[in-house]
């Protein structure tokens, strides 16, 4: 399998339970909710995406045609000490992650950290599971370590999910022009039902990658 990469590189977990962790961010080019192209943002399932991921052209993006190819460029990044941590996300990752890589980002060193949208059965051998439901789209992966939900979406309960096997559960305020609302909103909502814990995207905030 040839791996199709938006981009890579080093930075800061800015959301979730892992919020503050040095991180190698493996970025995989394509999505099944939404083309990436804004003249079909109207038409997809997931209408408020704010990444781009089309393509391999961003810094440390490209064509790797092994596993150990992309592994050990991943591994290129990461500086050295602690506990290498490479964050694989999109798009949608599970397009592309396959056991063979996580294996061998396994062997390069990694710990390995998945941001999907929940729509594709992860495989074996990850080491935390981030879900994050878009949408109308059915949510297939209902385990893991985080379910993140961005709020609020008109289509969207967060009570609908509070039955799935996740050990957190985390409201993240939509980003955009209306992003201070949808903040004190979401706020309120975890005051209210403990269930939720508040994710901000620290990253935004000091303008980070």
């Amino acid at each position: 399998m040839t791996y199709s990469v938006k981009e890579i590189f080093m930075t800061v977990q800015g959301e979730g339970g892992q919020a503050g962790r040095p991180a190698v961010f493996l970025r995989f080019a394509g999505c099944n909710l939404w083309s990436g192209l804004e003249k079909d943002r109207a038409s997809a399932i997931c209408k408020f995406c704010d990444t781009d991921f089309i393509g391999t052209d961003g810094p440390g993006g490209g064509k790797f045609k092994t596993p150990q190819d992309l592994a050990r460029e991943a591994m290129s990044y990461w500086p050295g000490g602690g506990k290498p941590l490479v964050v694989c996300t999109g798009g949608e990752p599970f397009l592309q992650l396959d056991a063979a890589l996580i294996d061998a980002l396994h062997a390069a060193g990694f710990e390995i950290a998945v941001e999907t949208n929940g729509t594709i059965s992860a495989p074996e051998g990850i080491d935390w599971i981030t879900v994050s439901p878009k949408g109308t789209a059915p949510v297939v992966q209902t385990s893991g370590h985080e379910l993140k939900l961005v709020y609020p979406q008109l289509e969207l309960d967060p009570k609908d999910f509070e039955h799935m096997a996740f050990k957190r559960f985390s409201l993240q305020p939509m980003d955009g022009p209306d992003m201070m609302e949808n903040a004190q909103a979401a706020f309120e909502y975890c005051t209210r039902n403990p269930h939720w814990s508040l994710s901000l995207q620290t990253h935004k905030w000091i303008d980070a990658p």
